[in-house]
């Protein structure tokens, strides 16, 4: 069976290591799995090619909105979020679901994230929302999001409403205020140097969130994740998160119980190698791209 990571750009995607190595230990040799170049205007095409030996497609930035009248059926929170990441082939059907919720909620109850007061996202995109049902999951009906651009939160306020979470918009950078004695976390869904100016707020103490979710997983640690852990956060990196969610994929396209402790290993010596090769290539590149 062959199943792929579709998404563009999609080359230096983990997900093949990780579901390679998922298929290995569940000893499945006749699985497989890759990356493929794919855009919205290509979406359609590709998927309706796929043939009876096609488990299913995992699916990254443009699609997971792009793909939803593609879809023949889909879970409940797939309408919620309004994205799906994850396509299954079923006697026929073109399957959809989302996995990004779960795993969210998987990797912050790893660190021991208990319900916090208040939530801050950065960003407002197919990510974001599905944040915003990850905080309702965690029992929190309202948070505030920090936009570049609120003309294009649409899509999250409108996600937001079928959450029944209450959105603050709020201008990207911009000190938040926090409720004396609150919990905050924080959930940063944009590439890593973009949090840069809230790393620097936790860094002076104007922002304190107790615990951080940040969805970038190379170059690690961020800038945020080196400031929160420093200031007495519980950090949750985008490996955990994409691991989770992957492992969730996996569950779904085999019907099988996904071996995570194979896939984490193989997933961190993966990025440990890339590392390695990132420092033989650029040795003065910034020091804390290397720790």
């Amino acid at each position: 069976m062959r199943a792929a990571v579709l998404g563009s750009p999609i080359a230096h995607s983990l997900s093949p290591v990780l579901h390679a190595a998922a298929y290995q230990a569940l000893g499945l040799p006749g699985w497989t799995y890759e990356a493929i170049e794919c855009d919205e205007a290509g979406l359609a095409g590709l998927i309706s090619s796929r043939g009876p030996d096609w488990a299913g497609l995992s699916l990254t930035m443009p699609l997971k909105r792009a793909v939803l009248p593609l879809l023949d059926q889909a879970e409940p929170l797939v309408a919620e979020v309004g994205g799906a990441n994850t396509v299954v082939f079923s006697a026929g059907t073109r399957r959809g679901f989302n996995t990004d919720v779960p795993g969210m909620l998987t990797a912050l109850a790893e660190v021991g994230a208990a319900t916090p007061g208040s939530a801050l996202i950065l960003g407002a995109g197919a990510t974001a929302c599905a944040a915003l049902a990850a905080l309702r999951g965690l029992g929190i009906d309202r948070a505030t999001v920090a936009v570049r651009d609120p003309s294009r939160a649409g899509g999250l306020l409108a996600a937001a409403g079928r959450l029944g979470v209450r959105v603050l918009l709020a201008a990207f950078g911009q000190e938040q205020e926090q409720e004396a004695g609150s919990g905050l976390l924080l959930i940063s869904t944009v590439p890593a140097r973009a949090a840069d100016i809230y790393a620097e707020q936790i860094a002076a103490s104007t922002l304190l969130p107790t615990v951080v979710l940040d969805v970038v997983y190379d170059p690690w640690p961020t800038r945020l994740a080196t400031a929160a852990q420093a200031a007495g956060a519980a950090v949750v990196g985008g490996f955990d998160l994409l691991l989770q969610q992957a492992a969730r994929q996996v569950e779904l396209m085999t019907g099988l119980d996904a071996p995570v402790t194979a896939m984490r290993q193989a997933g961190l010596a993966e990025l440990g190698s890339r590392a390695q090769e990132a420092r033989a290539r650029e040795p003065s590149r910034p020091a804390e791209y290397h720790r």
